[in-house]
């Protein structure tokens, strides 16, 4: 697989760019026409194409596709020598279909619709759709997502148990601003599998933005996920998640008489203005706790949550950062409901690897329901919403024009 730092490959050498599609028609057949609009969208858009289309290019050579009929032309970079091919987004990579046409069961697909049934309602085969959807993850997911912004300085990092032929793997995911910026496959929850999992992230973040170093990380308490963070990102300050701590006083402790008491002390601590306070609260709660006649087991709970009073009181020094996983964790519901209705993964890592990365694009750029667009200014999509801009009003060209060069930057 191509990692962030390295050369642009054979599957990234595509520039991706919002044509009309009567206009494209009338300008790919004429030269001067079709300079004319590639000077225009570099004008406009310069994020979509290589660096050295600066220097200046000619244009290099036509081919007609046997599959669709289009007509496409490729351009040389002068100062590079490099060849690319330029793609309209209303046609689908490799020429497999037209955007319109593969909208509706794409958009079904992200909330887990089965192939077969897509197959069933649309044409095609079960594989056709499949593929189509495994196509996406070629795409970088930093690049292809934060096109227009700069990469978030909080992030939220977990695993997502996922069974794959029998055996639990995990989803190593990565989320900022709402979207999901990383998504590997790691066979163990081991340091040096979660380490390499997280290590795409890394690789394509800092191929969009070099240097790249996130302020703070919010994890739910893993030995393994803490050292593999710290390993990547030396400097990054690592905060652990409260709402897991208070999970587990939750799980068992609805039983208790004391139960919504304890409720009410836990939140007040956490809702403390500054860390002084925060501490001081739960030094209280642990002294209150002990005259409750708790089980030992629930005891136990609230004096491990207040033990960690020094790891939960960093979030004071890193305002901004995220005390709680609750962004991540409306990600991975999305995610587990998806893989759960098309029966977990199945064949090879990479196989299953690019399935996830596909998913992770799918969900950053799908329609948000209208009444959840309007509570976020009318943009419609975790990712335009980062971007604050789209290229197209269509969801899924939006996404094939983000994924000029396949999301590399250099």
């Amino acid at each position: 697989m191509a990692t962030g730092s390295g050369p642009l490959s054979r599957g990234c050498s595509t520039i991706c760019l919002p044509f009309d599609q009567p206009l494209y028609r009338e300008v790919v057949g004429d030269p001067a026409r079709f300079r004319q609009a590639l000077d225009r969208f570099f004008r406009d858009l310069p994020e979509l194409f290589p660096k050295a289309f600066a220097a200046g290019y000619r244009l290099k050579d036509s081919r007609t596709s046997a599959k669709l009929g289009l007509r496409l032309r490729r351009i040389r970079c002068t100062a590079t020598g490099a060849t690319f091919t330029v793609r309209p987004c209303f046609a689908l990579p490799y020429m497999v279909g037209y955007a319109d046409a593969v909208e509706p069961p794409l958009f079904l697909r992200t909330f887990g619709v089965p192939y077969w049934a897509l197959a069933r309602v649309f044409g095609r085969g079960p594989m056709y759709w499949y593929r189509l959807e495994a196509g996406l993850g070629r795409n970088r997911i930093v690049g292809t997502t934060a096109r227009r912004a700069r990469l978030p300085e909080h992030l939220l990092a977990d695993e997502h148990h996922q069974p794959r032929d029998g055996l639990k793997d995990y989803l190593a995911t990565t989320v900022g601003e709402g979207c999901c910026l990383g998504c590997a496959l790691a066979q163990t929850a081991g340091n040096d599998d979660l380490r390499a999992a997280y290590a795409g992230f890394q690789r394509e973040a800092d191929n969009v933005q070099p240097g790249y170093r996130p302020k703070t990380v919010s994890l739910d308490g893993w030995a393994a996920t803490r050292q593999a963070w710290l390993a990547l990102f030396p400097l990054v300050a690592v905060r652990r998640c409260f709402l897991h701590g208070w999970l587990n006083i939750r799980s068992r402790g609805k039983l208790s008489a004391a139960f919504a008491d304890l409720s009410r002390r836990v939140w007040e601590a956490f809702h403390a203005p500054d860390r002084r306070t925060f501490a001081q609260r739960l030094r209280r709660l642990g002294e209150w706790a002990r005259g409750q006649g708790l089980t030992a087991w629930l005891r136990e709970q609230v004096e491990k949550l207040c033990g960690r009073a020094k790891e939960y009181g960093l979030a004071y020094r890193h305002p901004g950062g995220h005390r709680t996983s609750a962004m991540l964790d409306r990600l991975m519901r999305s995610m587990n409901r998806y893989f759960e209705d098309g029966q977990h993964l199945h064949g090879s890592p990479e196989a299953c690897e690019r399935h996830c990365r596909a998913w992770a694009l799918l969900y950053n750029f799908r329609p948000w329901h209208p009444a959840t667009a309007r509570a976020h200014g009318d943009w419609r999509s975790p990712a335009e919403r980062l971007n604050r801009h789209r290229y197209h009003d269509d969801w899924l060209q939006n996404l094939l024009v983000s994924a000029s060069l396949g999301g590399y930057r250099r």
